[in-house]
């Protein structure tokens, strides 16, 4: 559905939008918090001043399918099709957490240091922002953690997976195998098939641990009524994981995670507060769900980013 969507907008050529761009622009300065709207944009993009772009820089006449993820090209395509194919821009597809030297257009950036020229946008929407539907209530749910993920080479999943694989509380494996049945790669780390979203479910605790950046599954886990646990994050998507709080929108855990029993212990025998943070990370997920505001708010992105490069 993704691509259909994205083939179908091909179809409506970019004119068409370029010449609604004033008048979609007025609308939801209508419909809209304005207050609400600049506190993202501002969050997304946080030039304050004229900024030169380098050398690399294009025109986004310039911009083609051609050696771009189709993903990333068509949910940037969606945005930058509604201004001047003359405006320049930088941009850096796939899980970036380097700050560019210059303004760029990115989908993900680190918190840890001032990211200032990684300029966020919604990119890979169709991995990243999925959500759940779920039925089943946390008190409901079997008293266990689960992992699932590539665990390639990132050491932190190694890291749980070596410890975790043997614990009867605690599901954890790579997803890298082959087959029904559960198996082990010759480093020892135990592999598993994946697993439906709806499966995960099942679990009060779902872990989330980042990867070559954010950790993909975060805001599936958190529009379910189970509580996405992880350590402290370290990037940040279109989500603002730089915004959440550990204890309120999920479980904060060591980055050793050798108090993650412990929590899960004290949310199980406190059903009321797992619950509150259940509740809190829905209402997170919620202000997401509205496609013509986060549509705004992107293009409002991309217009304080022309208006401040040069």
């Amino acid at each position: 559905m993704f691509y259909l969507r994205a083939g179908l907008r091909e179809l409506v050529p970019d004119t068409f939008c370029r010449c609604r761009l004033n008048s979609e622009m007025e609308a939801c300065q209508r419909l809209y918090d304005e207050d609400y709207i600049e506190d993202r944009v501002s969050y997304y993009c946080k030039l304050m001043k004229q900024t030169p772009l380098d050398e690399t820089a294009r025109p986004l006449a310039d911009f083609h399918k051609k050696g771009n993820s189709s993903a990333y090209y068509f949910d940037s395509r969606e945005i930058v099709r509604w201004f001047d194919p003359q405006h320049r821009w930088s941009f850096l597809f796939g899980d970036i957490r380097d700050i560019p030297p210059h303004p760029t257009i990115v989908k993900s950036r680190s918190i840890l240091v001032d990211n200032s020229n990684s300029i966020l946008l919604n990119l890979d929407k169709c991995r990243h922002f999925v959500f759940v539907n779920d039925k089943i209530p946390f008190e409901k749910k079997m008293d266990k953690a689960i992992y699932r993920g590539q665990v390639g080479t990132r050491l932190n999943r190694q890291r749980f997976v070596s410890m975790f694989q043997n614990n009867p509380r605690i599901d954890a494996a790579n997803t890298l195998a082959k087959g029904g049945l559960l198996a082990d790669n010759p480093d020892g780390r135990s592999t598993a098939p994946r697993l439906s979203l709806y499966d995960h479910l099942h679990y009060k605790y779902i872990m989330s641990l980042e990867g070559n950046d954010v950790a993909s599954n975060l805001k599936w886990v958190m529009s379910s009524n189970s509580l996405a646990v992880t350590p402290p994050m370290t990037c940040e998507t279109w989500f603002m994981e730089g915004r959440l709080q550990g204890g309120v929108h999920y479980v904060e855990i060591k980055d050793d995670f050798t108090d993650l029993e412990e929590k899960m212990d004290y949310y199980t025998s406190h059903p009321k507060e797992a619950k509150e943070i259940s509740q809190e990370a829905n209402k997170y997920v919620a202000q997401f769900r509205d496609k013509r505001r986060e549509r705004y708010i992107a293009l409002c992105v991309m217009q304080r980013y022309f208006d401040l490069t040069f």
